[in-house]
């Protein structure tokens, strides 16, 4: 059967989870595109209803028990959070990963980010961490959800993929020292550049919110506190690209001969 009215009742609820406070009230995220929404079913999620429109996109394959719903154009344009949709969208439920749950390797590469608010930022940050081989992203006290469909869509469903907690300060600071973690700080307040530090043991580099930079609770934290040189006339990158600066600059340490 081919959804083709905006009244049908499975639309009406993609619809209203576009809204954060329905998605949490009703404990379903919205994960949309193919390479996604494969990200996510890789990781073990299991979706509560498929769209997929055929003018898209190929359909999915999935074992029984899992009927998908196809759609007219229509209808999926009109559930679609792209200006170009591929034809796939699935709701589902999320795993929140606790932090003691987190998965550590001999020597632990973690990405933290205090009171991240751009999902665009968030999703690109996870894109970097999967690349880098980090072991996991912890989000301290933040001030958008980690699985906002603008995250997921950034993060090309790496979301999925990397190991990704939420905490607030004091625990993740806590967690870390308990694990013998070095805490690298990004702030310009230091004489250190960023690729003055040795990264090759356990490291955390820890990222603020672009507008208000790191608390003092994390500067104070520190074992050490790195900037990247500004030569122009601004004092601060994006937050995702001040990431991946330095993550980088980790991996080529730890890569050299």
């Amino acid at each position: 059967m081919r959804i083709i009215s905006a009244q049908n009742p499975k639309i009406k609820e993609v619809l209203k989870l576009r809204k954060a406070g329905k998605r949490r009230e009703e404990g379903l995220i919205i994960i949309e595109g193919k390479k996604e929404a494969e990200m996510a079913l890789a990781a073990g999620l299991k979706p509560e209803a498929f769209f997929f429109c055929p003018e898209y996109g190929t359909a999915p394959v999935f074992p029984s028990g899992i009927i998908p719903l196809e759609t007219t154009p229509e209808i999926f344009k009109k559930i679609s959070l792209r200006e170009n949709p591929d034809g796939w969208l699935m709701l589902a439920r999320p795993g929140y990963l606790k932090l003691g749950k987190v998965r550590l390797s001999g020597n632990p590469l973690v990405i933290i980010l205090e009171t991240v608010e751009k999902p665009g930022n968030l999703g690109a940050i996870l894109r970097t961490a999967d690349a880098a081989g980090a072991d996991a992203v912890v989000v301290t006290d933040p001030k958008t959800d980690i699985y906002n469909p603008n995250v997921i869509r950034a993060s090309r469903g790496t979301v999925f993929a990397v190991q990704t907690a939420v905490g607030t300060a004091d625990e993740v600071i806590s967690w870390l020292r308990k694990n013998k973690i070095n805490i690298l700080a990004a702030a310009p307040e230091t004489d250190m550049f960023y690729t003055e530090p040795d990264y090759r043991g356990p490291t955390a580099i820890v990222i603020g919110a672009e507008h208000e930079g790191l608390s003092e609770t994390w500067l104070k934290a520190a074992d050490k506190k790195i900037k990247i040189p500004m030569k122009g006339k601004i004092d601060s990158l994006n937050a995702s690209v001040s990431a991946a600066v330095i993550v980088y600059e980790v991996v080529r340490q730890r890569d050299k001969k």
